[in-house]
């Protein structure tokens, strides 16, 4: 039978299963088709991979706190828990490399080639691809979070949540079910847009729709503010 720990500082073997997984996970983004440089010119074309490493080691980071921030506030340890948490760790796994891909591909468009993408481009039709590969990534990556969120809040009247943490609860669901959405818009517009020449940068929309994000933070942040402040008994 599943339990419930006491939200706090506790410990669970999934917690610290999905800690080695990510910090495994991160491992793999460094050295994945890596080598120890042996001249000064190998060292300056390793680091010109660092802003591609950098952007998907915050990613990766980003759905490890969330999942670290769960934990702590919820402290779920049942049997649906365990496997969403399982999935996010198989779903890190299995993308680490490909974000990775995408975000190299990115850079080197963005400085016309100064930093390398290491993953040859040879036709129009590739670059939908990456846009599709990542937002599958990132937009599953998203759901499971969010699903996780939704298992504690339908486990609510169990684990004692006051009326505070059930508006927070609600925000963070709102929050990670954002990013399988814009992911979705994404794909959506990959698959759409002509891979061709004369599509020109509508082909690189499928990552600007991504920029949605930014703004929805700081939105849902001051909705929860807001509903916060209208608790009875909040000042």
């Amino acid at each position: 039978m599943g339990h419930f720990l006491g939200r706090g500082n506790n410990d669970s073997r999934m917690e610290a299963f999905v800690d080695a997984a990510f910090a495994f996970a991160l491992t793999l983004l460094a050295i994945a088709g890596d080598h120890i440089p042996s001249s000064s010119e190998e060292l300056w074309a390793a680091l010109k991979s660092l802003p591609a490493y950098a952007a998907s080691f915050l990613l990766i980071v980003r759905f490890w706190l969330g999942h670290v921030d769960w934990s702590r506030r919820y402290g779920v340890d049942d049997a649906t828990s365990r496997r969403l948490s399982l999935l996010l760790v198989f779903l890190v796994l299995v993308f680490v490399y490909p974000m990775r891909i995408v975000f190299a591909v990115l850079f080197s468009a963005l400085t016309h080639g100064e930093l390398p993408a290491n993953f040859a481009i040879s036709r129009f039709a590739d670059i939908p691809m990456l846009f599709v590969t990542f937002g599958v990534a990132f937009g599953s990556l998203g759901g499971v979070m969010a699903l996780l969120y939704r298992h504690a809040w339908a486990l609510r009247e169990s684990t004692g949540l006051g009326p505070r943490a059930r508006v927070e609860l609600r925000m963070a669901m709102l929050h990670w079910s954002l990013i399988p959405v814009v992911a979705l818009l994404s794909i959506v517009l990959a698959l759409v847009i002509p891979a061709e020449g004369r599509s020109g940068w509508l082909l690189g929309l499928p990552g600007f729709v991504y920029f949605l994000l930014n703004l929805a933070t700081p939105m849902v942040r001051a909705l929860t503010r807001r509903r916060l402040a209208n608790l009875p008994g909040e000042a």
